[in-house]
């Protein structure tokens, strides 16, 4: 399940993200001032890297089954949802919302520590 379920999520943000990306990078560019458009891009340009990741994590969790994997994936979706999309709220819609990105880039930490910690326990590599 959990296989499966990093490569549905790293595929729909790697999709919405080159769609934001674009949207940003033409029908926002002359609406939005230089440090709104940036921190726009910004926050794609963590869903794409974190989409990438999700569908290696997919593909490695399905070969060597782990909890700490399955915390990693869990992790790393939950992580870009807040991370990016709390930025692309505040930035569309104006709504402060400025702690949830901060948890967001734990959560994307915590990610990333699971999956080293993974990568330490697996004996096949």
């Amino acid at each position: 399940m959990w296989p499966k379920l990093a490569l549905i999520i790293g595929a729909f943000y790697g999709m919405t993200g080159v769609m934001l990306g674009a949207m940003g990078a033409h029908a926002l560019k002359k609406k939005l001032s230089a440090d709104l458009l940036a921190s726009f891009m910004t926050g794609t340009r963590y869903q794409m890297y974190h989409a990438l990741a999700l569908l290696f994590l997919g593909l490695f969790a399905a070969k060597y089954p782990s909890g700490l994997l399955q915390g990693s994936i869990g992790s790393i979706s939950l992580g870009t949802l807040l991370f990016s999309g709390s930025i692309y709220v505040l930035v569309l819609l104006r709504w402060k919302v400025g702690i949830i990105t901060p948890i967001g880039g734990v959560f994307l930490i915590v990610g990333w520590a699971l999956l080293l910690a993974a990568a330490f326990r697996i004996q096949a590599l």
